[in-house]
């Protein structure tokens, strides 16, 4: 349990961190200004856009569970999504979020197998979504890149659809079983066995996605329902401080953060989500203002789940599980 305290302390203390040195080195003479003109009911408003998007997470997630022949209640995936958030923030890389996924799922009578696989969909899903948003993102904001000529955006564009298919295609064949034979022959058999673990789940996750593709489809739209509420929390932030934001560019930054998020190494996206934040938004944003913007977007849609993940592990699983997950 100790453990555990010093890394829940470690991890506010690094937010702390971050977020202090964020902002100190954003605000100037004009923030106050700005801040005192911040409209109170945008406040309310990314407070809906939130529960939104936690809300079509945990509806895509019954609808996964019932795919794979199992049943959850909206209340059950609810915790189940609060879970990720709190152990994902935790552990580097965020994989303690999908090992609190798995365990949630568990406990509401989903078998192993079956909760990995779907814990695996879900994740597959949201970066498929982001995947195929990234050449509109690309071709609505060619400031983003300027040295992307319209050829080589279709280029690239053409590419990432074609790759997503193909291999989606060779798992659904185990024709990448082969190669991957072949690429692991000369690692040692504990590295090779954890490959291929993750490459059965990644291609039960595929059959499940192919299983049922009228069902697929609907829990894909609520997966996208989901993200753009959740990216939405930014432009309405954006017009608290009186701005009037290009939506269509703000949103695609926002698809294009988040993309990166999925494999940043450390808890939570830290530091990584900030910097990424001001990089990309300062240029939208009244002067002294976007680290704030930063910290109060990543207090809102990261910092309030993980919270309310913290109260529901310890209140399903209590305390002692948290000592027995955080080694």
């Amino acid at each position: 349990m100790v453990k555990f305290y010093k890394r829940l302390l470690l991890v506010l203390s690094l937010t702390g961190l971050i977020s202090g040195t964020v902002i100190y080195y954003t605000v100037d003479i004009h923030t106050f200004y700005h801040l005192n003109a911040f409209k109170s009911w945008s406040l309310l408003a990314v407070l809906v856009f939130l529960g939104l998007g936690l809300y079509f997470d945990g509806t895509r997630l019954v609808h996964l569970v019932r795919i794979s022949g199992e049943d959850i209640s909206l209340m059950g995936a609810v915790q189940v999504v609060f879970s990720n958030y709190f152990l994902a923030a935790l552990t580097p890389g965020a994989a303690g979020g999908a090992v609190a996924q798995v365990l949630f799922l568990r406990r509401a009578g989903v078998p192993t197998g079956k909760a990995t696989v779907i814990v695996v969909v879900r994740t597959i899903l949201s970066i498929l979504f982001l995947l195929l948003c990234l050449p509109m993102v690309l071709y609505f904001d060619p400031g983003l890149m300027p040295w992307l000529s319209e050829n080589l955006l279709r280029a690239i564009s053409a590419t990432i659809i074609l790759g997503i298919f193909s291999i989606i295609w060779l798992l659904r064949k185990n024709t990448l079983a082969y190669f991957l034979v072949l690429f692991t022959k000369r690692l040692h058999y504990t590295r090779r066995r954890r490959i291929f673990s993750v490459y059965r789940d990644v291609r039960g996750a595929i059959l499940m996605l192919s299983s049922a593709p009228v069902s697929m489809v609907r829990v894909f739209l609520e997966s996208a329902a989901s993200l753009l509420s959740l990216y939405s929390v930014v432009p309405v932030l954006f017009m608290g401080m009186g701005v009037d934001p290009d939506l269509v560019r703000v949103m695609g930054r926002m698809v294009l953060l988040n993309l990166l998020l999925y494999f940043a190494p450390t808890p939570g996206g830290s530091g990584i989500a900030e910097g990424g934040f001001i990089v990309l938004f300062s240029e939208f944003l009244p002067s002294g203002t976007v680290g704030i913007t930063a910290v109060v977007w990543r207090m809102i849609v990261e910092y309030i789940p993980f919270v309310i993940g913290l109260y529901f592990t310890v209140k399903v699983f209590g305390r002692n599980f948290l000592a027995s997950q955080i080694k």
